[in-house]
C-alpha cells in the first residue's frame, strides 16, 4: 500500500483507535489470538562515564495479543512483547543484559485492500526493563503498519512494522551497580523499531 495513500487514511485511525480502546462495548461478536515473532533494530546506550555510545545487539522480539472485535473494521487489544538484547561497556569490555517487555491497550483498524487487509495501530501502555542490576517500569507509546492475509474465516497471516517510544530517564540507574555506572540511556526517549510477521486465530 503506498505511504501517501496510509496517511490520507491516518485520520480515520483515530475514531476507531478511541472506541475500541477506551469505550466498553456490552457485547463482542469475535475475539482473536495473535502470536508474532520478528527483528528489532535497537537504540544506541550511553557509555557510564558519558563519553561515548553503546551498541545494543539488534534481537529477535516475541509477541502475544489477545484481541476483541465488533464490526469489521477494528479492533482493542491488548499485546505484551518480549525483548532480550546485549551491550559491551567500554570500560570492563564486559557484556551485560537487559529484558524490554511492552505492554499495551491498542486500537486497530482494518482497511480492506483486495486480497488483504491493511491495518493501523495505535497505543498507550508501559515498558518494563530488567537488566543484570536493576529493573525499572516507564510510559510508553506504539504504532504499527501491517497486513492481513487470510487463509480462512478463522486463520490469518499477519505482516507488521510496529514502533515503541518509551519515556525514560537519562540519569537512570538500570545498569549501574552502587555508584558503578556502565550505561545510561542515551536520551530521555528510548525507540525501539520492528518487523514481525505472525499467526492470529479468531474465535
Amino acid at each position: 500500500m503506498p505511504p501517501l495513500k496510509i496517511l490520507r487514511r491516518f485520520s480515520s485511525v483515530l475514531l476507531p483507535f478511541c472506541s475500541l480502546t477506551f469505550i466498553p462495548h456490552s457485547t463482542a461478536t469475535e475475539f482473536e489470538i495473535m502470536a508474532t515473532g520478528g527483528y528489532t533494530l535497537s537504540p544506541e546506550l550511553e557509555s557510564g562515564d558519558n563519553s561515548s555510545t553503546l551498541e545494543t545487539t539488534d534481537e529477535l522480539n516475541f509477541g502475544l495479543a489477545f484481541s476483541w472485535q465488533d464490526s469489521p473494521t477494528g479492533q482493542g487489544q491488548v499485546l505484551v512483547n518480549y525483548i532480550s538484547r546485549d551491550f559491551t561497556d567500554n570500560i570492563s569490555q564486559s557484556t551485560s543484559s537487559f529484558d524490554t517487555v511492552y505492554t499495551h491497550f491498542n486500537g486497530v483498524a482494518f482497511f480492506k485492500e483486495k486480497g488483504y487487509i491493511t491495518t493501523v495501530g495505535l497505543g498507550l501502555g508501559a515498558t518494563y526493563f530488567e537488566s543484570d542490576f536493576d529493573e525499572a517500569i516507564y510510559p510508553s507509546f506504539t504504532a504499527s503498519v501491517g497486513t492481513r492475509y487470510k487463509f480462512s474465516d478463522n486463520l490469518a497471516f499477519i505482516t507488521e512494522l510496529r514502533a515503541y517510544a518509551t519515556l525514560v530517564k537519562d540519569n537512570e540507574t538500570l545498569f549501574c551497580e552502587n555508584d558503578n555506572c556502565l550505561a545510561h540511556f542515551d536520551s530521555a526517549l528510548w525507540f525501539d523499531s520492528q518487523v514481525s510477521i505472525g499467526l492470529a486465530y479468531s474465535f
